[in-house]
């Protein structure tokens, strides 16, 4: 949590924040905004930002702006979806690898070196194509992906603390290995966690939009930012415009989480605590 709020001081971070809420805001409450049903056809079709249709429409004249409106949930909860998956699937195994002896350790890495092999577009694929084509099995496959990017950052930052002195001390005292994660390694891995899920969150959104792009996850007409934006590349010749509007939400919302992540990475571990004791030198010799 101070990791969290330290990072929210900044400028980036504040920035981050205030963008992150806004799209969260407009997902949560957006489809109850939308000015128009969003699946509804009219004669209108192809025309351009008006007062009528802030986005314009579609080549089937349906309202843009109530379909990226519409479409929000859909595109960002599948993304925190495929994230929780992953983050589930890949910490549990990472931090108890480093602890749980030699044979469990090699299988999980036997296993995870397995899955990053997998191409992310084509396992999603074949997993909706065996499953069907929804949502939720097309996030589990790339939840399962995400899986070896926790592991090895868990892993990695678990390792760094295993053979502390205190971790060794609790173990002679006779704490049990569940204590020892619990109390010691946790809150230590905990920074480098909430950075890999804000970056690993980015990348979902992008996949997700992709798949949906592809038609993969979901099925038409129901609208989602990755899909809109493939209906309107047909005819961009006659509305250029058309891709515009969900494409600037998905920068946008991949920016924010990016800067995020670094602002908490900044204001985290040795890194972060150098800045401060040099922006606090800083200030006692203006100050004298």
């Amino acid at each position: 949590m101070k990791t969290i709020t330290g990072a929210l001081r900044t400028r980036a971070g504040l920035t981050a924040a205030i963008v992150l809420a806004a799209v969260l805001l407009l997902t949560v409450i957006g489809p109850l905004l939308a000015p128009y049903n969003p699946l509804k056809y009219s004669a209108e079709i192809l025309q351009p930002p008006s007062a009528a249709h802030w986005f314009g429409t579609d080549y089937l004249g349906r309202d843009v702006l109530s379909r990226v409106l519409a479409g929000g949930p859909r595109s960002v909860f599948t993304a925190f979806e495929a994230v929780g998956i992953g983050l589930v699937m890949g910490v549990v195994p990472g931090i108890t690898s480093v602890y749980l002896g030699r044979v469990y350790e090699w299988i999980t890495l036997r296993v995870m070196d397995g899955l990053i092999a997998l191409p992310f577009l084509i396992f999603a694929i074949a997993v909706a194509a065996l499953l069907g084509n929804a949502v939720q099995q097309a996030m589990l496959a790339v939840g399962i992906l995400l899986a070896p990017l926790f592991y090895r950052i868990t892993r990695a930052a678990a390792l760094s603390h295993a053979n502390a002195q205190y971790v060794t001390a609790s173990q002679l005292f006779g704490a049990s290995v569940w204590l020892v994660l619990r109390t010691h390694v946790w809150s230590k891995i905990l920074p480098t966690l909430v950075v890999t899920t804000a970056n690993a969150t980015a990348n979902g959104l992008l996949i997700v939009s992709s798949l949906t792009f592809l038609g993969v996850g979901v099925v038409p007409p129901e609208p989602t930012w990755g899909g809109i934006i493939a209906s309107d590349l047909s005819y961009l010749s006659q509305a250029p415009y058309g891709p515009v509007f969900p494409a600037l939400l998905i920068m946008a919302t991949v920016g924010a989480l990016n800067l995020l992540a670094d602002a908490i990475r900044d204001t985290s571990g040795d890194y972060g605590r150098a800045r401060i004791l040099r922006k606090r030198g800083a200030r006692r010799v203006n100050l004298a």
